[in-house]
């Protein structure tokens, strides 16, 4: 990690800090708009924006725990071929973070476009719950509740997404500027840290004051991890044992109508055409009779399990755990589960990990030769 700054919060208002710090960077004469999560009227939860006029910024949260929208793709949008128009500072979660470099891997974005910016991540609510939340409101002692307990417990009776309660990447070391809220009072003052050597350029020009870490960061994101380690260790067992065989998959899936809400969440499931959107999958009416025939009785619709396993075997290797697929399902099939679980599985195998390293070749798009020795018997 590079040099380490403070964002001042006054009022004890960090939420007034940030959109303080994001005028900063409109002021920038590289930056040509920031991208971050802006709160929905009515108190809908937060949304992606993109921002050009520094008024706007008023309505910018983003420590809301809210989570309607992984930003990658949106994110992709902005920079993919764009011009001199300047940079995309874009305030994103570690996962939006992993996603997109995922999606630059894959050619479908640009990090030379954009300027990315994460913060520390107590996790968010579920769409269902995020409502019910008060700080997503606009309150701030109950955001700053959420704040200082990193997420863990109970609020206004509903707790963070499961994705987030497993998730073991919640501090976006990966972003050029990171901003640091796990030990810190967020009533008082924010980390901000450089991980690259563009973070270190802006952090130079925002001429903020310097800080140190204590320790106490480190020492609240090894609990924090501790736990959810231990959570993620559970869901996997809990997932593995209720998939374990076709007749076991098909009952975690039943509830699947085939809307294709998580393939259209997901953020880095980036082709344009699906082949479950063509009339490869249209039936005819005489095939569904005859299927029915031969077995008595067939679930409708048909070819949902398929369409998980098609889903698994083209994104394992680029799934972020991000659980957006869960969010979007209007039937809660607990599709995270099943993907995070055969994710880690997958990446573990091939000895990557989704978002790492944007110099990490994608598994699959390069040739080892001594890979997988057990199954080829070697390489002479």
């Amino acid at each position: 990690m590079g040099s380490i700054a403070r964002i001042e919060v006054t009022n004890g208002n960090p939420v007034a800090a940030l959109q303080g710090f994001c005028a900063r960077l409109l002021a920038d004469g590289e930056i040509s708009a920031v991208l971050a999560p802006r709160l929905l009227p009515a108190g809908g939860g937060t949304m992606p924006a993109l921002v050009a006029d520094p008024e706007q910024l008023r309505d910018v949260a983003p420590l809301a725990p809210s989570f309607r929208l992984n930003a990658a793709r949106m994110l992709t949008r902005l920079t993919r071929g764009a011009d001199d128009g300047g940079l995309v500072a874009a305030l994103l979660r570690p996962c939006e973070v992993r996603a997109f470099i995922e999606l630059c891997k894959l050619n479908q974005g640009s990090l030379e476009n954009a300027l990315l910016i994460s913060l520390d991540c107590p996790g968010a609510f579920t769409n269902a719950d995020s409502g019910r939340f008060a700080g997503n409101r606009g309150d701030t002692a109950s955001l700053l509740g959420f704040l200082r307990a990193g997420g863990r417990g109970s609020f206004d009776g509903v707790e963070v997404a499961r994705a987030c309660r497993t998730c073991e990447h919640p501090t976006g070391a990966e972003a050029d500027l990171t901003i640091g809220l796990f030990g810190q009072d967020p009533e008082k003052g924010l980390l901000l840290m450089a991980n690259t050597p563009r973070g270190e350029g802006f952090m130079t020009r925002l001429d903020l004051p310097e800080a140190t870490d204590d320790g106490s960061r480190d020492k609240a994101l090894e609990e924090l991890l501790a736990e959810r380690r231990a959570a993620q260790e559970q869901m996997f067992a809990e997932t593995t044992a209720a998939t374990s065989d076709m007749t076991r998959l098909s009952q975690f899936l039943s509830a699947c109508v085939n809307c294709y809400n998580c393939r259209a969440a997901c953020p880095v499931c980036y082709c344009k055409e699906c082949v479950f959107l063509t009339d490869v999958f249209d039936h005819k009416p005489w095939q569904y009779l005859s299927w029915a025939r031969q077995r008595g009785a067939i679930k409708m619709p048909t070819d949902t399990v398929f369409f998980h396993l098609t889903r698994l075997a083209h994104m394992s290797t680029a799934c972020v755990g991000c659980g957006q697929c869960s969010n979007a399902c209007p039937n809660d099939v607990p599709v995270m589960e099943l993907f995070k679980t055969i994710a880690a599985s997958t990446q573990k195998a091939f000895e990557y990990e989704a978002g790492r390293d944007p110099g990490e070749a994608p598994p699959l798009s390069v040739f080892r030769e001594h890979e997988f020795a057990e199954l080829t018997g070697g390489v002479d």
